[in-house]
């Protein structure tokens, strides 16, 4: 077994036993952890280039007349835009991030109580897909929020947690309702309420995702950077997120498709349109690919809630966005049944190709 790092900081180093596997010891807020990738694996987690190119991402002020007219031209330029005065209360957002803290800085086998409650590591999805990260999937489809399925959060010692994510779940669900409400607005929309409804619906399909990417300073020696999670678009309406002040998240430009870093704003939420609003808009906007690169200086903790429609409702271009002359670019099929294809398809497919008329592909 030969060692190709001294540790830096006590926090990671990479051993290599052989061509066929790589292991990494990383930080996991002030906890080692070892995590050992196969070459089938390690195939998957490319390393780009590590220069950056710079991008003036649309910022929308919400509370500023026009917020509508501005969310639209940043969703058909980019699928990708951050929002300001958007509400929500600091103290709120690092409560939970604290708790989510607390929680990824448990010992593993504590951790791995909850994997019947949402809780992964590595795993993405179920079809091969791997990252470097460890993750909690809550699903959202009620309001007050149901928290009967994750037993880890009904034990008194996880109360603080458990106040959090329902205060800052109900936040931000409203964050995201405004959103689609000054959308319909600036689309012309009536009634205003079109798409907000879908994520206020009692049987909305909504989740939240708190993901933990681990520190690997060894990074500072190389001249190329991982990928933590590969690219990939959001199957669900949009998706609203944010992250501890640490850089890593890229989005992917339509004009020529390269990658840009997005600068981190603790004080602002970024919001992704996602593949069903592509279909809503009938390809007026599209949704967004993303990825997310190692950090070379601390770890990352991001928190994504994604606005699902409820499983039976039918995605269809709204009529009223469908020019005179134009026809619908996608045959009509249920929330359902595209979640059903995104859980059997990898992170990166195109899984809307698979509903477009012209391709005349059926699932």
């Amino acid at each position: 077994m030969r060692e190709v790092s001294s540790i830096l900081h006590t926090s990671c180093y990479l051993l290599l036993p052989s061509a066929e596997h790589l292991s990494c010891f990383c930080s996991v807020f002030g906890a080692k952890i070892m995590v050992i990738f196969s070459k089938a694996e390690l195939d998957q987690i490319s390393l780009p280039n590590s220069h950056e190119s710079i991008y003036n991402f649309p910022a929308v002020d919400l509370s500023e007349p026009g917020a509508g007219s501005r969310i639209v031209k940043a969703c058909e330029e980019l699928g990708f835009f951050k929002v300001t005065r958007h509400g929500i209360p600091t103290e709120l957002v690092e409560r939970l991030e604290a708790e989510a803290v607390k929680f990824f800085g448990m010992p593993q086998m504590e951790k791995e109580k909850a994997t019947l409650c949402g809780y992964g590591r590595r795993r993405i999805g179920c079809n091969g897909d791997v990252g470097r990260l460890e993750y909690l999937m809550v699903q959202i489809t009620s309001d007050p929020m149901s928290l009967e399925s994750f037993a880890f959060l009904a034990e008194p010692s996880a109360s603080f947690f458990r106040s959090a994510l329902e205060e800052y779940v109900s936040a931000v669900r409203k964050l995201a309702c405004q959103i689609l409400e000054l959308m319909a607005e600036g689309l012309s929309i009536e009634p205003r309420n079109t798409l907000s409804k879908l994520a206020m619906n009692e049987e909305s399909d909504s989740a939240f995702r708190l993901n933990h990417y681990p520190l690997c300073p060894i990074l500072n020696r190389m001249d190329r950077v991982p990928i933590d999670f590969g690219e990939h678009t959001d199957p669900q309406i949009i998706s609203a997120l944010r992250s501890n002040n640490t850089s890593g998240l890229q989005i992917s430009l339509r004009d020529d498709g390269s990658w840009v870093s997005v600068p981190p704003d603790r004080n602002s939420f970024f919001i992704n349109v996602g593949d069903s609003l592509q279909v809503l808009t009938n390809g007026r906007f599209r949704s967004v690919k993303h990825r997310v690169l190692a950090n070379r200086v601390e770890p990352r903790l991001s928190m994504i809630y994604f606005v699902g429609p409820p499983s039976r409702e039918r995605l269809v271009p709204l009529p009223s966005l469908i020019k005179e002359g134009e026809q619908s670019l996608y045959r009509e099929f249920t929330w359902c049944e595209y979640k059903r294809l995104a859980y059997r398809t990898r992170l990166a497919e195109n899984r809307l190709g698979r509903f477009e008329k012209q391709r005349g592909v059926h699932c």
